[in-house]
């Protein structure tokens, strides 16, 4: 199963000072916008996307259709189909994808110990 890129996604308190710790560590920002309280930051192959008051807890993030750089890949795993595949191990979902739909869409499910897992396709 491709689930492109991968990044954690954190829930802050405070989105500016969030910001400013993961700079100091090396992180720069990407993308994402201050003004719809969320960022994206990179050093190196590492993402972390922090936002603010948009969900509770922090989650693992995957990519379908794009590599660490946010660049769309030729070929990927269209999150319907990963969500088929999950759902045939009997891996319960949180929110499924429509399947009559194409293009962007997303799904969440919970790894045995609670963690949030997004897996959130763009294109």
């Amino acid at each position: 199963m491709k689930l492109g890129a991968f990044s954690i996604s954190l829930s802050v308190k405070d989105l500016q000072k969030s910001k400013d710790f993961y700079e100091k560590l090396g992180f720069s920002q990407m993308g994402g916008n201050m003004e719809h309280n969320y960022v994206i930051l990179k050093n190196g192959d590492h993402i972390i996307g922090l936002f603010q008051a948009m969900f509770d807890g922090n989650m693992l993030t995957f990519n379908p259709g794009w590599d660490q750089n946010a660049q769309n890949l030729e070929s990927f795993d269209d999150v319907r189909d990963i969500q088929k595949r999950l759902k045939e191990q009997g891996i319960e979902l949180e929110k499924e994808a429509d399947e009559s739909t194409s293009g962007p869409e997303h799904i969440y499910l919970k790894d045995p110990d609670g963690n949030m897992i997004l897996i959130d396709q763009h294109r």
